[in-house]
């Protein structure tokens, strides 16, 4: 009976909400095809794929592709470097919109408010090819505006993109740039929907702004702060691909080379390009570590904490 019940009710919402379902749709069959649908395609890591042959008629290698691949010098500095800028973007980049909610719940003036919010969220939809080049030009060391300034103060012009340690500080602070203002959406919703009569409350007590933020602020956004933790800790293996892709040269592969980067380079460009099988490989391999990653994040959040993902 209670089986029942819960057909009629499922069926009840979806005929009640049936215009809202049918906006959703759309977004559903995208998802159903660009991300669900190639995952058929996942077969070919584990054969001898040649185009020509298709996936029908490729050869079956097992394991092959993956003993190749943990046995290339290139996948272990990639992994290593996409678990580096991975981990630095964790802890450089994740506290920034959390920080930058708190300030716009601080500022007084809606109308300044607003403006603040709506500056901060255009460099995101802004595409890192513009971002890219825009980059270049600054940083340039004849014609950029930083090493401009950095000569005028007496110092000597640097190539931050062709030096190992700046590319990756140019890689972080950019990043911030872009999504911070973005990324703050989620904990000012969280924020409106603190009630502000525990503001006032603390405001009787005597509580200044930074205890405000520390017992009534911060608890409040914790349910979404963990909810991104435990999705940042998932895409551990995802060090921003667009990003990099724009940015980097030969000359820091050795930092700047994630697992992405190395994918795309052994599908289209090293030694000719069609090395589809070992590309592959190199996905399984990403997003098994991303899955398992998820639900060890979670138990682990669901030990310490109240707040789950699921």
């Amino acid at each position: 009976m209670p089986s029942v019940r819960r057909r009629k009710s499922l069926l009840f919402n979806l005929y009640t909400y049936r215009y809202l379902y049918l906006l959703l749709l759309p977004a559903v069959i995208m998802i159903l095809i660009f991300n669900y649908g190639p995952i058929s395609g996942l077969i070919v890591a584990f054969q001898d794929f040649k185009i020509m042959k298709g996936i029908g008629g490729s050869r079956w290698v097992g394991l092959a592709n993956f003993v190749s691949l943990f046995s290339r010098g290139s996948f272990i500095v990639a992994l290593r470097n996409t678990l580096f800028i991975s981990v630095l973007r964790i802890v450089c980049s994740f506290p920034m919109p959390i920080i930058f909610a708190l300030m716009i719940n601080e500022l007084r003036g809606t109308h300044f408010k607003k403006t603040v919010q709506t500056i901060s969220y255009l460099p995101y939809f802004i595409s890192w090819v513009v971002i890219s080049g825009m980059l270049i030009e600054v940083l340039s060391p004849q014609r950029g505006v930083v090493n401009a300034i950095v000569m005028a103060l007496g110092g000597t012009a640097t190539n931050f993109l062709s030096d190992s340690f700046w590319f990756v500080v140019v890689l972080v602070v950019s990043g911030i740039w872009q999504g911070v203002g973005w990324g703050s959406i989620i904990y000012l919703s969280s924020l409106a929907g603190i009630s502000n009569e525990l503001y006032e409350s603390a405001d009787i007590a005597g509580a200044n702004r930074f205890q405000k933020a520390r017992y009534i602020s911060l608890p409040g956004m914790a349910p979404m702060i963990v909810i991104s933790l435990m999705l940042s800790i998932s895409n551990i293996l995802s060090a921003g691909f667009d990003q990099i892709f724009n940015l980097y040269t030969p000359v820091v592969y050795n930092v700047s080379d994630i697992i992405d980067t190395y994918m795309y380079r052994l599908a289209f460009i090293d030694q000719g390009g069609s090395n589809y099988s070992v590309a592959s490989a190199v996905g399984l391999f990403k997003n098994a570590i991303g899955f398992l990653l998820l639900f060890v994040s979670n138990e682990v959040i669901r030990r310490k904490s109240d707040y789950t993902f699921f």
